[in-house]
C-alpha cells in the first residue's frame, strides 16, 4: 500500500496566502501533517489558519532578512520542521534594459534568498534524525526562460541548482531535496496576466486563459490542487527513493527529452 501518511510531521509552507502554497497547506494536513505557513497580511493568515486545527499561519515577509529570520525562530520554538516547502515568490514582469540593480536584489531576496535561509534553518534537525523533505517551488520558465521573466527565470533556474547540490550531499542522512517546476497553473499571478492581456486586446480574462490553455498538450490550464499532491507526494515515504528531481507539473508542455 503507498504510504501518504503525514502523520507526526510537521511542516512549513512559505508564501502560502494563495494558489500553489494554499493548496499545500491543505494538502498536507489533510495526510495527516502540522503545519506552519507564512503570508503577508493577516487576513490571509487567518482564513488559511481556520482550514483545520493542524494548521498556523504567522505574518512574515520572506523578501526581507530580519523579518524572515523572525519567522523562524517563531517556528523553532515549538520543535524542529521534517518538512520544508519552499514555496514564496514573485514573478513581476519587466524590461531588462528598464530593470535597477535594486529590482534584482530584491527579487532575489524574496525567491532564492528566503529559500536558502529557511533550509539551512531546518536542515540540521532533518539530518539529526535522518529524515527529512524539502521541496523547491521552481517554474518552467527556469528551463524555458523568456525576456520578460528574465530575473524570475534565473531565480527559479538557481533554485534547482541548489536542490540538486543539497541532494547529493545529504541524501545519504535521510534528507530529499527535489524541485517541482509548474506550468501553466491557474493561479492569480496568471489572472492578473490575462487581464492585461485582454486590456490590450478587447478581450476578457476569462477567453485570453482559455485561448492560452488550447497550446497546453491536455488543453487547459492546471490547478493549484493537481502541483500541490506532486508536492505531497514528494514529501511522503512514498517518494522514498525520489532525490534531485525536477519534476514538470505543466500538462506536457515541456519539450526537451
Amino acid at each position: 500500500m503507498i504510504d501518504l501518511n503525514l502523520e507526526g510531521k510537521r511542516a512549513v509552507v512559505t508564501g502560502a496566502s494563495l494558489g500553489i502554497g494554499e493548496a499545500a497547506v491543505k494538502e498536507l494536513a489533510d495526510m495527516g501533517a502540522t503545519v506552519i505557513f507564512c503570508a503577508r497580511n493577516q487576513e490571509a493568515v487567518d482564513a488559511l489558519s481556520g482550514y483545520s486545527d493542524k494548521v498556523t499561519g504567522m505574518i512574515a515577509d520572506m523578501g526581507d532578512k530580519a523579518s524572515t529570520e523572525a519567522f523562524l525562530d517563531k517556528v523553532e520554538e515549538g520543535g524542529g520542521v521534517d518538512i520544508l516547502v519552499n514555496n514564496v515568490g514573485a514573478s513581476p514582469s519587466r524590461n531588462f534594459l528598464y530593470m535597477t540593480d535594486e529590482d534584482w536584489q530584491d527579487l532575489h531576496e524574496l525567491n532564492l534568498l528566503s529559500a536558502v535561509r529557511c533550509t539551512r534553518r531546518f536542515l540540521p534537525h532533518m539530518r539529526k534524525q535522518q529524515w527529512g523533505r524539502v521541496v523547491m517551488i521552481a517554474s518552467g520558465a527556469a528551463k524555458y526562460p523568456n525576456a520578460a521573466l528574465i530575473d524570475y527565470g534565473a531565480t527559479k533556474a538557481a533554485m534547482i541548482s541548489i536542490s540538486k547540490s543539497l541532494s547529493k550531499k545529504y541524501g545519504s542522512d535521510g534528507v530529499l531535496v527535489n524541485s517541482v517546476l509548474p506550468g501553466l497553473i491557474h493561479t492569480a499571478m496568471w489572472e492578473r496576466a490575462a487581464t492585461e492581456i485582454a486590456e490590450a486586446n478587447d478581450s476578457t480574462m476569462e477567453k485570453v486563459l482559455e485561448n492560452n490553455g488550447r497550446g497546453v498538450p491536455v488543453g487547459r490550464y492546471g490547478t493549484s490542487k493537481e502541483v500541490a499532491d506532486v508536492i505531497a507526494f514528494l514529501c511522503s515515504n512514498a517518494a522514498s527513493y525520489v532525490n534531485g528531481a525536477a519534476i514538470e507539473v505543466d500538462g506536457g508542455s515541456a519539450a526537451h527529452i
